[in-house]
């Protein structure tokens, strides 16, 4: 069902063609009225199935001084059947990947409002179900996001209290690990240890991973996949350290050595 815009997308009273109501006067007032009123039309073009895609990957464009109308507007709900999706099918894929790339552009602002938006058992149902079936770019920018939420304390939160929500985002991540096996790509990788990362700094996730964290993070298995990228092994590093105490940790050059 088609949802209305607000009025804080709604730009001269909806109006495609005049100048704005607003009276704020001055060049940058147009060009921002503009603007908003390509969004406006955009939003409103996400429920019309030849339009779909376009506005997906204009709506991708959009500045971040508009973030918060758009959230307003609901976004996340609109995108959400694009994202839930089973289909492989390269049609379902390419909106997978540009609903996903409207709500990465949302998170790179950083915003707590966005990522409050964003805390919803259907929504990040929706970003795990992108991170299990999608393309390798569809995984990776679903993992980006949800590597933006984990490193908001809300988000953090939000997911580590909730049994189910947690035990769900370790069986998505652990899962990628292991496909990682057979097709490597480091800068997934990259996310994938940095969402496991953050999940430690929360105790009952980090005495959870002792657990359920991929043997494959423990041993050699991506030594060769990490030795052009410290960051992510220093990452991996800590990551080994927390969870397992100090019993064994990656060391740099890519042998696995006890701690003292």
């Amino acid at each position: 069902m088609a949802k209305t815009v607000p009025l804080s997308l709604s730009v001269g009273g909806g109006s495609r063609g005049g100048a704005s109501s607003s009276s704020h006067g001055g060049g940058a007032s147009i060009t921002m009225d503009h603007q908003m009123q390509v969004a406006e039309q955009l939003v409103l073009n996400l429920r019309y199935h030849v339009r779909r895609e376009r506005a997906l990957l204009e709506l991708s464009k959009v500045y971040s001084s508009h973030f918060n109308d758009l959230l307003s507007a609901s976004i996340p709900s609109y995108l959400y059947p694009f994202l839930v999706t089973r289909s492989k099918s390269r049609p379902f894929e390419y909106l997978r990947l540009s609903s996903l790339g409207v709500i990465g552009a949302l998170v790179k602002a950083d915003d707590t409002e966005v990522i409050r938006a964003l805390l919803s058992p259907e929504i990040i149902l929706s970003f795990l179900r992108s991170m299990d079936i999608g393309c390798e770019l569809s995984k990776t920018v679903a993992t980006f996001i949800l590597q933006k939420l984990l490193l908001d304390d809300m988000g953090l939160d939000y997911i580590c209290t909730r049994a189910v929500k947690f035990f769900d985002v370790a069986q998505v991540l652990g899962s990628m690990v292991g496909e990682l096996v057979e097709q490597p790509s480091s800068r997934l990788l990259k996310y994938i240890i940095r969402c496991y990362l953050r999940l430690s700094d929360n105790q009952r996730a980090c005495d959870a991973l002792r657990t359920c964290l991929p043997d494959m993070l423990r041993d050699t298995t991506f030594n060769s996949c990490l030795r052009e990228d410290p960051v992510t092994r220093m990452w991996l590093q800590e990551l080994l350290q927390k969870v397992n105490g100090n019993l064994v940790a990656l060391q740099t050059g890519g042998s696995l050595n006890r701690i003292h």
